[in-house]
């Protein structure tokens, strides 16, 4: 049986979400909890990992990947695409589609990626590729409730928003991407460890650090498993609607409490969302009768059996 965090754990690991790199006395001032709780209770959330500060970097292109695989290759299939560095998820789910994945690679990666090595997959029987032409939310941006608005405002950092967009105009050295790399391991990595993997001054860190994340050229997000805050039931949405229409679903999406991630897609479905909700009758509520379905011209959904990677993150075989 999952288990699921009680009413404080549920409260760290949102603040998490809001702002990864929030001090246990921040986040105890305001969640009004003793600091030595808070930074005790925060601390094995890490330390087991229910709650993971990571760091990802942003890249030009991305795709979402249906894969048909052939019979009882499924869980081999989606681990193959999970063990590849440019994969930030990977679920096995039911349906027509055995596996759903996103990848994000460099500017002119594209025919490479999808022209020679996906169809080299072990498992893999037929692939659709949708083009992501723009993202509604991120892993990131999403919020499972237990804040207030005012406790959500008081943790906002400047570098916490959801970017949705791919930063540019900016290079970056080789300093920035060892800097970059270790936040990709431990978003909570302080500056003096930072300094020391790097071999910069901890003010040089401290300074880069903060250009890094306040210019979007590292995301941070924290990421907790679904089940463990109560919600266990995980579907992905292939929405068509008409290209008019497609802005003003997507952001609706984006303003759902059950939504983790949204994005407009190129192909013959426009939108791709994924959703995480109490039970089957609450995913049932949201899809035929939330304001956003109004404007839908149809909607295929796919359960999540297995997620073997979220954020860029591995996680267990199960």
């Amino acid at each position: 049986m999952t288990r699921v965090l009680d009413g404080l754990e549920r409260r760290i690991a949102a603040a998490l979400q809001v702002d990864g790199r929030a001090s246990w006395r921040r986040i105890a001032s305001v969640l009004g909890e003793p600091e030595r709780t808070v930074a005790r209770r925060g601390n094995q959330l890490l330390a087991s990992g229910d709650v993971t500060v990571a760091g990802m970097l942003p890249h030009a292109d991305s795709v979402v990947l249906r894969i048909r695989c052939a019979p009882g290759t499924a869980r081999t299939t989606t681990e193959a695409l999970a063990q590849r560095a440019d994969c930030t998820f990977a679920y096995m789910t039911t349906g027509a589609t055995d596996c759903v994945a996103e990848l994000m690679f460099d500017a002119g990666m594209l025919p490479k990626v999808l022209g020679t090595e996906i169809p080299a997959t072990v498992g893999l029987r037929a692939a659709v590729t949708y083009p992501i032409l723009r993202y509604f939310r991120t892993i990131r941006g999403w919020r499972f409730g237990p804040l207030t608005a005012a406790q959500t405002a008081a943790l906002t950092a400047d570098h916490a928003a959801d970017h949705t967009d791919f930063p540019d105009g900016d290079e970056l050295t080789a300093q920035d991407l060892r800097i970059a790399g270790v936040l990709a391991e431990n978003g909570r990595a302080g500056f003096e460890e930072i300094a020391r993997r790097t071999g910069v001054s901890e003010t040089t860190a401290s300074r880069r650090t903060d250009w890094l994340l306040r210019r979007g050229h590292v995301h941070l997000r924290a990421l907790v498993e679904p089940a463990l805050v109560g919600l266990p039931v995980e579907a992905v949405l292939w929405i068509r609607a008409l290209p008019s229409r497609v802005d003003e679903i997507g952001r609706e999406l984006a303003g759902t409490r059950e939504v983790r991630y949204a994005a407009a897609l190129a192909g013959d479905h426009q939108i791709v969302a994924n959703v995480t909700v109490p039970d089957s009758a609450s995913l049932y509520r949201f899809i035929t009768a939330s304001p956003w379905a109004a404007g839908v011209d149809s909607v295929e959904t796919t359960l999540v059996l297995h997620a073997r990677k979220r954020g860029g993150r591995m996680l267990g075989v199960g």
